[in-house]
């Protein structure tokens, strides 16, 4: 279980001050996949790094009761000098698990070729992006964190085993997925939220979700 119990987030632009999340207190429970719709520039990268441990929130309490990911995406906690292999190797250990299961899984989803052994810092965005998701997938979470959905990536056959895999996690595990645009939502949740102004909507179905989405970015 993923836990907010009055949270409250904001930055300080140099103008005024921006409010992400003020008071907010929602839960996520383990197989019940989450989708929140946010406009852009209103935290949802924020609320997902939160969600990590990423962030810390200015005031109240975030529980985390379960194996919760890094975020789709998120390169933080890997070395750009050395290599994917050893990446992968390092991160396996540092979450308990078999090195080489880890090595062999993300170098069959990711497909890089030579590139794999090659430094991460000598690799394009959508390699990266290729790379950071087959660990995410590659390490075994309760809870899986993703913003904006896919990763960015030209590569087809990627994109289909990934999406594959995904569809087939679904089944076991949960999602939490943020993004502005409800068509991402609809493959991998079935209730919803829609951040805005600080709240979190809470909804038990993204079409009622979606309305009041709608009505305040549309209207």
């Amino acid at each position: 279980m993923l836990e907010f119990d009055n949270v409250s987030k904001s930055f300080w632009t140099g103008t005024q001050r921006k409010v992400i999340l003020d008071r907010v207190s929602f839960r996520v429970e383990l197989g019940k996949s989450l989708g929140i719709l946010a406009p852009n520039g209103t935290g949802k990268t924020t609320l997902i790094n939160m969600m990590a441990g990423l962030e810390k929130p200015d005031e109240g309490e975030i529980r985390r009761l379960c194996n919760i990911s890094f975020p789709l995406g998120f390169m933080g906690g890997v070395i750009g000098r050395i290599s994917a292999i050893e990446n992968c190797r390092y991160i396996a250990r540092l979450y308990g698990m078999d090195p080489d299961y880890v090595e062999a899984y993300c170098r069959w989803l990711c497909n890089l070729g030579e590139y794999f052994d090659q430094p991460l810092g000598t690799y394009s965005a959508g390699m990266r992006s290729r790379f950071s998701f087959a660990l995410m997938l590659a390490l075994d979470f309760d809870i899986y964190l993703v913003d904006e959905g896919m990763p960015s990536t030209t590569d087809v056959e990627f994109n289909k085993k990934a999406g594959a895999i995904l569809k087939e996690r679904l089944e076991t595990t949960t999602i939490v997925i943020v993004s502005h645009q409800p068509a991402t939502l609809e493959k991998f949740a079935r209730s919803a939220a829609v951040l805005m102004d600080g709240h979190l909507h809470m909804f038990d179905t993204l079409e009622e979700a979606k309305q009041l989405y709608d009505y305040e970015t549309q209207g």
